[in-house]
């Protein structure tokens, strides 16, 4: 990569390598967001595959939901997640907050999760 790339690119590069030292062999949840959805994963980084997955676009949550861009959203995201972990058998988890800053969605995303039962 080059040198000077956009901030967001750094700071989501940053983490995530902090994240790797310190994760400990546990899984990453990840977030992803847009103008119009909110996204989450809990990742195994060791295995490269998906644990766990929800999102305002699944069937279940996008009926219930006003929109799938505010934080009433990221909430039920957040607890559906949560759930969907345990269930797979996941309890302690890493949050990896990209290169969004923590606070508004994401933030209500992780303590919807927490709330689910997940340890972060």
């Amino acid at each position: 990569m080059s040198a000077k790339q956009d901030p967001a690119a750094r700071r989501k590069q940053r983490l995530r390598f902090k994240l790797r030292q310190n994760a400990h062999g546990r899984p990453r949840l990840s977030v992803f967001r847009s103008g119009k959805n909110i996204h989450a994963q809990v990742i195994d980084d060791e295995h490269g595959r998906t644990l766990a997955a929800a999102s305002s676009l699944d069937k279940d949550l996008k009926a219930t939901l006003k929109t799938g861009a505010d934080k009433a959203a990221a909430a039920a995201v957040g607890k559906l997640v949560a759930e969907r972990a345990l269930a797979a058998g996941v309890t302690k988890v890493v949050f990896d907050r990209g290169a969004y800053l923590y606070h508004g969605r994401v933030k209500a995303l992780a303590e919807a999760a927490r709330e689910g039962g997940l340890d972060f």
